[in-house]
């Protein structure tokens, strides 16, 4: 059997199938989206206000101009005619797709000369009025002549042909010509190629007057040209008056004022740059900013001879015997001192005497050997050595033989304690400061471990044996605790240890 497509509805507009994806349902029948606009004005519609007539599809407006009532009473407002069956919509929008925007010209109704609005010469209504030389302009009139640009009551110009304009086309127009007129900058040129088309209205040039043409006496005029110097253009420096226009640096040509200007030697002005550079000090510290080097007008040999040197050895000067610094001997200054002791050393030399890391008053260690160490270096040194002293619980041994004996050995040389007063391993007499307590007496600190395994003990790990001896809890369960199935290391195991 031969494949036959299915049917689609057609759309009423253009009569091509309509899809799922793009259908709009009105009247029962099925539309493109695109179709889906009003016949007369081309609006585009949705289902909130399309009307269907006869297959065609209008909006609410154009529904009712063109199949509703009609008369007094009918049109925009109460009281309105309305005849309107909307044929000039559609004959001008045949075949053209419009957004429904329809605006007609509207007509301004002409007012007595003098006024109304300047621009068109309409009736201007206080709702729509803008102010300009006390006259009422319109909105939409109220643009600058030139550019066209819609202006207000803050970037309007009034200009003297009775026009207004923006700020920028007041300046092409009627601003002032030349160097320092133009644009943003001060320096810029303003010559607009406007200015053929405006040579009549254009401002009055200035013209460079020449300050030299009328000649002073000797020692009374500018001592820049020797000109004569009015009250209206004089400026005065060290008791001399100077043209304005002459009132410059000699070197860089910079106009100066009374706050930056400088008098040489030369009896002539400067500015504070210039000056500096040829009579300021040279050197280091005098340039642009501290420790910057000025070298203007200095030769090689001046800038090498004027540059600071350092001496890093602090030895080179020698203080007396005992005090100086007790590393290198050299005098201690108070900008560099460092105290430890009650003596003084170099900051270069504050450094632990064996690892040489540098130290502060929060670091240094002061050693039996009246040097200085870090407290890692220290307590290798001078530190306790043995169980318990290095990082805990590790052994700190700096010897070659090793430390790890278990011989009963006496810590202390002298009389014994009373019996049942002393330590129970050594019976010498235990002191506040190092005494470990269980249940059969006082103990050193270092006679307090295991009396099988030697392990250190504490009041967490402590078992007291039957013998009066202390034991760690698995010396105490191989010595002490029972024996036989179960009583192992693990559930089902032997003991008979």
């Amino acid at each position: 059997m031969p494949f036959k497509p299915a049917d689609n509805p057609k759309c009423p507009k253009c009569g091509k199938s309509v899809y799922a994806a793009e259908e709009r349902v009105a009247g029962g029948l099925k539309w493109h989206k695109m179709c889906f606009k009003c016949g007369l004005c081309q609006k585009l519609l949705d289902s909130t206000n399309c009307s269907e007539h006869e297959g065609e599809l209008y909006c609410k407006v154009c529904h009712a101009r063109k199949f509703g009532p009609k008369g007094y009473g009918f049109g925009g407002g109460a009281g309105c005619l309305s005849m309107d069956t909307g044929d000039h919509l559609q004959q001008e929008n045949a075949g053209v797709r419009t957004n429904g925007a329809c605006l007609e010209p509207r007509v301004i109704a002409k007012a007595p000369p003098g006024e109304g609005c300047p621009r068109c010469g309409g009736y201007v209504y206080a709702a729509e009025q803008m102010l300009a030389r006390g006259k009422g302009y319109h909105r939409r009139c109220f643009k600058c002549l030139n550019c066209n640009r819609t202006l207000d009551s803050m970037m309007h110009c009034d200009g003297p042909d009775k026009e207004i304009y923006c700020r920028g086309c007041y300046a092409i127009k009627f601003g002032p010509r030349g160097i320092g007129h133009g644009g943003m900058s001060s320096l810029g040129l303003m010559c607009d190629v406007k200015d053929l088309e405006w040579q009549s209205d254009q401002a009055p040039k200035t013209t460079v007057i020449d300050t030299a043409s009328i000649k002073a006496p000797p020692g009374k005029g500018c001592p820049r040209c020797g000109g004569v110097v009015f009250a209206a253009e004089q400026v005065l420096a060290k008791g001399r008056e100077w043209h304005r226009k002459c009132f410059k640096c000699r070197d860089c040509t910079k106009t100066l004022d009374s706050i930056i200007a400088c008098d040489g030697p030369d009896n002539d002005v400067y500015c504070k740059t210039c000056y500096g550079k040829k009579w300021g000090p040279h050197g280091y510290g005098f340039a642009c900013g501290s420790g910057f080097l000025q070298t203007d007008g200095l030769t090689e040999e001046e800038i090498s001879a004027n540059r600071p040197y350092y001496n890093p050895d602090t030895t080179s000067i020698k203080a007396p015997k005992g005090q100086g610094c007790p590393r290198c001997g050299g005098m201690v200054f108070a900008a560099e001192q460092q105290l430890a002791k009650g003596t003084m050393w170099h900051k270069k030399c504050f450094n632990c005497a064996e690892c040489h890391r540098p130290l502060d008053s929060m670091l240094a260690c002061d050693g039996p050997d009246r040097e200085i160490h870090c407290r890692a270096c220290y307590a290798k040194l001078f530190g306790p050595k043995g169980f318990g002293f290095g990082h805990a619980p590790t052994l700190v041994s700096t010897d070659a033989e090793p430390t790890i004996t278990y011989t009963e050995q006496l810590p202390f040389t002298g009389q014994k304690a009373a019996k049942g007063h002393g330590c129970p391993r050594c019976g010498f007499p235990v002191y506040a400061a190092e005494q470990m307590h269980s249940k059969n007496g006082t103990w050193h600190r270092r006679c307090f471990s295991c009396a099988d395994c030697h392990r250190s003990l504490d009041s967490t790990n402590l078992n007291d044996g039957p013998n009066g001896e202390i034991y760690c809890r698995g010396c105490y369960g191989r010595n002490f605790g029972p024996k036989g199935v179960g009583f192992g290391m693990g559930a089902g195991t032997l003991t008979m240890a």
